[in-house]
């Protein structure tokens, strides 16, 4: 047995990393079992005073959940106590996000696996299915001469109507100078705006029939940190490598060469909170 077989057997014999198709080097397995795992608030930089955040990137912070239904009990997650939850303000259109920042450890392929639910929050005894607009995940992402925010996104819903389609966002927004110093910029680039559609990137998802039941996915994104393009990314049985819109780019910023993020993200679409559950994230590189 090679040390690539042996490497195989061993992650097929563990319940945790068997459900994931890692590349070669698993660079973090979280499992929100054991807490937070390194995945914090994301918010809009600020200079001087929080008063300088953009107003729609002061974002709640990420909590461990055991999946609590008012009518059934605790669910937790798939194979363990808690999830880690990601809910937005009761506001149509508010956004939630967790990231946990890396930085790059060699220029190639890197591949972000997760198992996820999603639901608004149960005050109706009626599926509502289309109350979460939509979810996603992004890299944030700077080289010698570039910055990324590659971004994929499911909208699941528009104005209570069903959609199910992925998208890549495409068009960059607008920076803003934070402060005085010139060290610090933002830019709202979680408004939603400027996506593209995947061709042939309708899907379904499991909604289940109940507002408190919920159904766990799996996601797998890959991604090449030396042409900065998406390469690949699966959903449960759905497989996309075909015709990926190309994400759009920045000019470096100060500070951040060699930055690596991971970032979650979920969106309502009526005022009501809706929530990203991840029962566990796997990131891992070819090198």
């Amino acid at each position: 047995m090679t040390a690539a077989e042996m490497t195989a057997a061993i992650r097929r014999a563990d319940p945790s990393l068997s459900r994931f198709d890692p590349l070669d080097r698993i660079m973090y397995h979280a499992d929100f079992g054991r807490g937070h795992c390194g995945f914090t608030a994301t918010i809009g930089n600020y200079e001087g005073s929080l008063d300088t955040i953009l107003s729609d990137m002061n974002f709640l912070s990420p909590q461990l959940s055991t999946y609590q239904m008012w009518d059934t009990g605790t669910g937790g997650s798939i194979h363990g106590a808690c999830s880690l939850k990601l809910a937005t303000r009761p506001v149509r259109g508010s956004v939630s996000a967790a990231t946990k920042r890396l930085s790059i450890r060699s220029q190639g392929l890197v591949r972000l696996e997760t198992y996820f639910g999603i639901k608004s929050e149960a005050t109706e005894m009626v599926l509502t299915e289309n109350d979460v607009r939509a979810f996603g995940v992004l890299f944030d992402i700077q080289d010698d001469t570039r910055r990324l925010l590659p971004r994929l996104r499911y909208l699941n819903a528009q104005d209570g109507e069903s959609i199910g389609q992925w998208q890549i966002k495409t068009h960059h927004p607008q920076r803003h100078d934070i402060g005085a110093t010139g060290k610090t910029a933002s830019i709202g680039h979680y408004a939603p705006v400027g996506y593209t559609e995947v061709p042939g990137g309708a899907q379904q998802l499991c909604h289940n029939e109940l507002p408190t039941k919920m159904n766990w996915h799996y996601l797998s994104v890959t991604f090449d940190l030396a042409t900065m393009r998406f390469v690949q990314f699966r959903c449960n049985d759905r497989v996309y490598e075909q015709d990926i819109p190309t994400p759009f780019e920045l000019a470096p910023w100060p500070n951040l060469r060699g930055l690596l993020n991971t970032i979650f993200f979920v969106e309502t679409d009526v005022d009501k909170r809706a929530f990203l559950y991840l029962d566990s994230v796997l990131f891992s590189s070819a090198e």
